[in-house]
C-alpha cells in the first residue's frame, strides 16, 4: 500500500487491474485502517479515472454475495448520495411507487454516511428485515414487487471499510460505486449522480453492458430529479435535458424537498408521503423520479410514466407494497 499511496500522492493513476487488486486486498484485510483512510482521502482531492472506477466496480461485483433475480425484469432506483442537499428519501419512495405499478424492484441501499438518513436507516426504522437469504428475498419480490438489498449483507469485502467511512462522514468514491454494484445484477437501472462528470463516466461504463440504463443529474447539483431546475438525462439511446415543464409541473424551491433532521423524522416524512399526506411538491418530485423509472423499464413516454406513478401513489398501491414488505419481515 505504501507504494500505491506514494504513486497516488504524485498524481499517478492506477490501471484497472491495480485498482481492482487494491479493493481485493482491502477485503482480505491486508491494509490497516490508517492506510485505508489515506487511500479514500486521495480520491476526495482528485478525480477518479474511468479505469480506476471500473476496477473498483469489478472487484466488488466479483466479491459480492449474488442474488438470482434473473426470472424478473427488475430495476434498481439508486442515487450516489453525496450531493450535500439533505433531501428526503426520494429514490426509496420512488421505488415503492414503481413497485406499486407491478414492476419488480431490486432496491440496493445502505445506511447514510454523508447524509442524515440513508435508505437503510428509513427501511430499518419502518420494520423492514434485512436479509441475504434468497428464499426470503424472492418471497418479497413475489408478494410486494420489491426486495430490499442492504449493501453490507452482500458486500462482505466492505466490512473493513464501513467503520472508516462512518468515522470520516464525508462522501468517498464508495458513493460513486454504490449504484454500480447491486448484487442482483438488475436488467434496468435509474441512477442519480451528484455531478455531470460522474454521469458521463457512468454512461461510458454502462454502454459496455447489457443494462437498460437511465443516468441523471440535476444541473443544480442533486443526484435525482429535483424539479428545482433542469436535469441532464443520459440513456443508451439519447441524451436530453428534462425541465419541470416536461412533466407539466412548476419548478420547486430547495426548501420544498428538504428531508428530516433525524432518522425518526425522515421515517415519519416517508410514511406521510406514501400514505397520501405529502405536500404537492413532495408528491410531484417522487412521481417524477418514479415516472422516469417506469418509462425506462416499459419504454413509455415520460408523461405516461409520470401518470402511472401518480396513480400508484394516489391509489395507495405504493403503500400496499410497503405494508406487504412489513408483514413479510415480521413473519
Amino acid at each position: 500500500m505504501k507504494q500505491i499511496l506514494n504513486r497516488l500522492i504524485n498524481q499517478e493513476l492506477l490501471s484497472k487491474e491495480e485498482a481492482k487488486n487494491v479493493l481485493v486486498n482491502i477485503s482480505n484485510g491486508l491494509y490497516n485502517p490508517s492506510q485505508i483512510a489515506s487511500f479514500l482521502t486521495v480520491y476526495m482531492m482528485r478525480n477518479i479515472s474511468i479505469d480506476e472506477l471500473a476496477g473498483f466496480r469489478e472487484a466488488l461485483l466479483e466479491l459480492c454475495i449474488p442474488v438470482d433475480f434473473s426470472a424478473y425484469n427488475t430495476i434498481d432506483l439508486c442515487g450516489t448520495g453525496g450531493d450535500g442537499k439533505d433531501t428526503f428519501n426520494i429514490s426509496t419512495l420512488a421505488s415503492f411507487i414503481v413497485a406499486g405499478t407491478g414492476i419488480k424492484v431490486a432496491k440496493h441501499g445502505n445506511y447514510g454516511v454523508s447524509s442524515i438518513s440513508g435508505s437503510s436507516n428509513v427501511m430499518e426504522s419502518l420494520g423492514i428485515r434485512f436479509s441475504n437469504d434468497t428464499g426470503f428475498l424472492q418471497h418479497c419480490m413475489e408478494e410486494a414487487n420489491i426486495s430490499i438489498l442492504h449493501a453490507p449483507l452482500f458486500h462482505p469485502a466492505m466490512k473493513n471499510v464501513a467503520p472508516i467511512r462512518k468515522e470520516l462522514a464525508v462522501k468517498t468514491f464508495f458513493n460513486m460505486l454504490g449504484p454500480m454494484v447491486n448484487p442482483s445484477f438488475p436488467k434496468n437501472q435509474l441512477v442519480g449522480v451528484f455531478n455531470l462528470e460522474l454521469a458521463r463516466m457512468y454512461a461510458y461504463l454502462y454502454q459496455n453492458t447489457t443494462i437498460n440504463f437511465t443516468i441523471l443529474n440535476s444541473l443544480d447539483g442533486y443526484d435525482e430529479i429535483s424539479l428545482t431546475g433542469n436535469t441532464k438525462v443520459i440513456s443508451k439511446q439519447r441524451e436530453q435535458i428534462l425541465k419541470p415543464e416536461d412533466f407539466r409541473l412548476q419548478p420547486l424551491k430547495a426548501a420544498d424537498i428538504k428531508g428530516g433532521t433525524t432518522i425518526a423524522a425522515s421515517a415519519q416524512l416517508f410514511m406521510d408521503i406514501i400514505s397520501g399526506k405529502g405536500t404537492v411538491a413532495q408528491n410531484n418530485v417522487v412521481c417524477a423520479n418514479a415516472g422516469l423509472a417506469i418509462a425506462t423499464v416499459n419504454n413509455l413516454t415520460l408523461q405516461d410514466g409520470y401518470e402511472l406513478a401518480k396513480e400508484s401513489l394516489n391509489s395507495r398501491k405504493a403503500l400496499d407494497s410497503l405494508k406487504k414488505l412489513q408483514r413479510i419481515s415480521n413473519n
